[in-house]
């Protein structure tokens, strides 16, 4: 009841109002709503033409905004002594080495030669191109390791391990045997024991073996004296 007390009002005041509005808008002869179309179609036309006239400012400022860019582009490129087709070929020679330093084809040393020319030129110096060239790719070319392929050797027929370091081509120091054993435990179980046709991997020796290995032969060459 309270409910229906407090809609009932409301809903005479609207009832109220829309027909005031009909009555209105039915008391409006031809010639009043023909008016009142026209002052509507002068409206949309009006607005029409100021949306142009905006989309035609909006244009022009982005044009003269561009052609100032260009313009400075320009300027730039005059300090370092290039043109715009200068800076598009440097910029491809740049990405094409980058890949090539990522992927690192080889060798580093090309790879190291064909940077310093593009430090050289001039056109390293423009904002763009400075921190990668002098500073990135130099960077990835420091961290660069090149990792020798992986020595295989195949023991015959009257071979030890001793009489394998001792090869030139291996390590050239019988006193490194132990280096060959260390490598190749999976297939090596007791050292004075290898059997032809086993395939044994040789590591590279590190600046501290090197050094115990040939320390080692010259303190047995001394005694041998």
């Amino acid at each position: 009841m309270k409910l229906n007390r407090l809609f009932l009002p409301t809903l005479i005041f609207i009832v109220a109002i829309t027909s005031n509005l009909f009555a209105q808008y039915e008391e409006w002869d031809a010639d009043r709503w023909t008016s009142e179309m026209n002052n509507l179609k002068a409206r949309k036309e009006s607005l029409l033409k100021e949306k142009a006239a905006l989309n035609a400012a909006i244009a022009d400022l982005k044009k003269t905004s561009q052609q100032d860019v260009d313009e400075c582009m320009n300027e730039l490129y005059a300090l370092v002594g290039a043109t715009k087709a200068d800076v598009d070929a440097f910029r491809r020679q740049v990405s094409e080495l980058d890949s090539k330093i990522k992927t690192k084809q080889p060798n580093k040393n090309e790879r190291q030669a064909e940077l310093d020319v593009l430090k050289k030129n001039e056109i390293s110096a423009l904002p763009e191109f400075f921190d990668k060239v002098h500073n990135q790719m130099q960077s990835a070319l420091n961290n660069w390791i090149d990792v020798a392929p992986e020595k295989v050797y195949t023991v015959v027929r009257g071979d030890c391990l001793w009489n394998i370091a001792k090869k030139k081509t291996i390590y050239d120091n019988a006193f490194a045997w132990p280096k060959i054993f260390q490598s190749n435990k999976d297939q090596i179980r007791n050292p004075d024991l290898i059997y032809p046709k086993q395939a044994f991997k040789i590591a590279e020796l590190n600046q501290d073996e090197v050094a115990k290995y040939h320390k080692m032969r010259v303190t047995w060459r001394k005694l041998q004296q």
